[in-house]
């Protein structure tokens, strides 16, 4: 006999205060109205006594907690934005903001997202002795063989096949039939198909969508190279020129992923030594970066919340620039995403094989970019976390086996980087011990204060300050716009809470591996102006942009579930909708607007003066008889030559070697800087036949001179 009792049932009625008993359900009568007291018949026509549903209901309020909490944060990052930011309203404003999120969160009214289940399986530490044994001794002898810092057959060839015997030997190989077999079994019919659903069409206007920002005006936006583009050319010069580097010392040192990457878009696709083709190599590394921030907010959320990271770091100001600029930046987070995906599910599946693809990940990254050189620690950070959490009880010892998996799987990939390292360790390291122990100039203060301000500085410039550096940035704005900035802090309490409230070892980790990944930005503690950058905290924005569609899309997903009627519901939609384009508009004015502007007003015009050049070459002079007088703080005179379509030649010309050209008689062309009235009076009074023409730019500071020497005239 379960039926309660009518003490019972008075009991709980009378003791409003305790937690009702699983007895007396409470019913909704309809989305609009809630159950709020039950009657007893008191002759019930059973036997037993019945109980009667009150008519009595209440108008169940909307989520307003929610809803205020969403608009108060809005409100709250709006007052950050340049130029003149309200700081002490905007920390005000958010305080209502986090106590409305975290009593919405508190009551139920704002619904956690799920967190995503584990499993009973334990990390399978088997492997194959004698592939595993083949792979050490290729792996040594490519050591051996990449000396001399070059990539050769001989030593590809052993370093190739020692990844993939040692890959063979740790694959854990699945249970059924091999999959080519189910192929074969498939009859003809097609290995896969595509419905067209609400959902494909969203995923394919995504894509769509990101795609159009990433490369939107990429010829255009930057406009101009600086040095450091200059230097990435002649590197991929020299391997057009069969130099095949492991390692590119000019400049302080650069991987070789950008070189080869561009070589064969140089090369193979005929875009030659051009800005566009570092713009479009880096380009395509920062949209394929994003199918993994996809995966990742899937794997800690839903696919809601993969999708929403998708377009919010497809769209967003800060990734989009760092993949426009044409250096190695987006190489940071395009293997971190893989390595940390695979990671992540890998331990929750306890999966042997994504661990691998991690390790993999993770080597491939230490030869891109050298903020990379910092994910071991990530890494090995997230195993921590794990190993401390109740979930690794009885796993603990096959996790630990799994790591040193991950780790030798790494190191394989990166024993020519490795080689070089041992070999010249200075050349290697100079550029991170430059930043870090002060090498190059001396600690501004002690170190510990240092690390800390960099710290803080670091972790606010979502909100408020992102640096000075403008060649990648938007000096002193925060990284992220207003609404982006807005959900990114409603996704903290909403990670925050869901941790303290399930002890998920993989809430924790997305939280600390955001200063983690920030870490090659903050350890600038010889030089702590250029922290933040956006460059060396690149790899955050993976785990900034998951955590932001977790706040909006948890938070619109709790409101459409509380909103009474189609009516409501459909309000909520389009709230989504307005929040999503909003955000995109401000992006793309941030980026084609806001930051093409100051870059250009910065960026010196050395396209101007390569067309000038090219011009003069195809018409009455060559591109041997034109000439750059060099000017402090001026254009840098490779670019020039890069800009004219010889990427080869400097057209640096100095005023000492001004009379090197007396026995020059054909047509010649000097540039010089609208300030240098001297050396124009030099080439004046050598060559007195020489006609002067100023070059206008409407960008102040941007005039040049062009002093043209008639081919009659040279023997003067």
């Amino acid at each position: 006999m379960n039926e309660p009792s009518v003490l019972d049932i008075l009991k709980d009625k009378i003791q409003f205060w305790k937690k009702k008993s699983v007895t007396q359900q409470p019913l909704v009568a309809s989305n609009d109205i809630e159950v709020v007291g039950e009657k007893i018949d008191p002759a019930p026509t059973s036997g037993q006594p019945e109980i009667k549903r009150e008519k009595e209901a209440t108008v169940r309020m909307g989520p307003w907690k929610t809803f205020g909490a969403l608009i108060l944060a809005l409100i709250a990052q709006a007052l950050l934005e340049p130029p003149n930011p309200s700081i002490k309203g905007a920390i005000g404003l958010y305080a209502l903001a986090g106590f409305l999120a975290v009593a919405a969160i508190l009551t139920r009214e704002w619904k956690l997202p799920q967190n995503p289940p584990g499993t009973d399986q334990t990390f399978n530490t088997s492997f194959r002795r004698v592939p595993f044994l083949i792979s050490i001794l290729l792996l040594m002898l490519s050591f051996f063989a990449f000396g001399g810092n070059l990539f050769t057959a001989l030593n590809l060839t052993l370093w190739i096949a020692g990844m993939a015997f040692l890959f063979y030997a740790l694959w854990v190989k699945g249970e059924g039939e091999p999959w080519w077999k189910s192929l074969n079994q498939r009859n003809g019919k097609p290995l896969f198909t595509i419905k067209v659903t609400a959902w494909t069409v969203l995923v394919f206007a995504s894509i769509l969508l990101v795609t159009f920002y990433r490369f939107y005006r990429l010829s255009q936006v930057p406009g101009e190279m600086f040095s450091d583009q200059a230097e990435k050319l002649l590197d991929v010069g020299d391997i057009l020129n069969g130099q095949y580097s492991i390692f590119f010392p000019r400049n302080t040192g650069r991987e070789f992923v950008q070189m080869y990457l561009t070589a064969i878009i140089a090369s193979w696709l005929n875009f030659g030594l051009t800005f566009l083709s570092l713009k479009l190599g880096t380009a395509l590394l920062g949209l394929f970066t994003l199918p993994f921030i996809y995966l990742l907010g899937k794997e800690v959320a839903n696919r809601y919340v993969g999708l929403a990271a998708l377009l919010l770091a497809g769209i967003a100001y800060w990734p989009n620039v760092i993949s426009r600029i044409g250096l190695r930046f987006p190489l940071y987070p395009f293997f971190a995403a893989p390595a940390l995906y695979f990671l992540i599910r890998g331990i929750r599946k306890q999966d042997r094989n994504l661990i691998l693809l991690s390790g993999l990940a993770v080597g491939l990254g230490l030869h891109g970019y050298s903020p990379s050189r910092f994910i071991p620690f990530v890494i090995l950070a997230a195993f921590a976390i794990y190993l401390l959490h109740p979930v690794s009880k009885g796993k603990r010892k096959q996790a630990l086996i799994t790591l040193v998996v991950l780790g030798g799987m790494a190191f394989a990939v990166f024993i020519p980087l490795f080689r070089y390292s041992v070999e010249d360790p200075s050349g290697f390291s100079v550029r991170a011990f430059s930043r870090l122990a002060g090498t190059e100039s001396p600690l501004p203060g002690p170190a510990w204060q240092i690390f800390l301000s960099n710290t803080w500085n670091a972790l606010t410039m979502f909100f408020h300050d992102n640096g000075e550096i403008w060649v990648h940035s938007i000096p002193h704005r925060p990284a992220l716009d207003y609404v982006t900035g807005a959900f990114f802090f409603l996704g903290l309490v909403v990670v925050i809470l869901r941790y303290i409230k399930k002890r998920d070892w993989i809430d924790l980790f997305l939280l600390i591996s955001i200063p983690l990944l920030m870490m090659p930005s903050i350890l600038s503690l010889a030089f702590p102006t250029e922290n933040p950058s956006l460059n060396r905290t690149g790899a955050a924005i993976i785990p900034v942009f998951v955590i932001a569609a977790m706040g909006i899309m948890s938070a619109l997903e709790s409101m459409w579930k509380k909103m009474n009627g189609r009516f409501g519901r459909t309000m909520i939609l389009l709230l989504g909708v307005i929040l999503f384009i909003w955000t995109a508009a401000l992006n793309f004015r941030l980026v084609f607007k806001t930051f093409d502007e100051q870059f250009m007003a910065g960026a010196w015009n050395t396209s101007e003066i390569g067309r000038v050049i090219r011009g003069f070459a195809d018409s009455v002079g060559t591109s041997e008889t034109a000439y750059v007088v060099p000017f402090p703080y001026w254009v840098d005179t490779r670019l020039v030559g890069i800009n004219a379509g010889y990427p080869q030649k400097d057209y640096a010309l100095w005023p000492d070697n001004f009379k090197d050209t007396l026995t020059e008689k054909r047509t010649k062309m000097f540039i010089l800087k609208a300030e240098d009235t001297e050396d124009l009076a030099k080439l004046q009074a050598m060559y007195p036949s020489g006609t002067t023409t100023t070059f206008r730019n409407p960008r102040e500071g941007k005039d040049f001179f062009i002093f043209i020497v008639p081919a009659q005239a040279s023997a003067e």
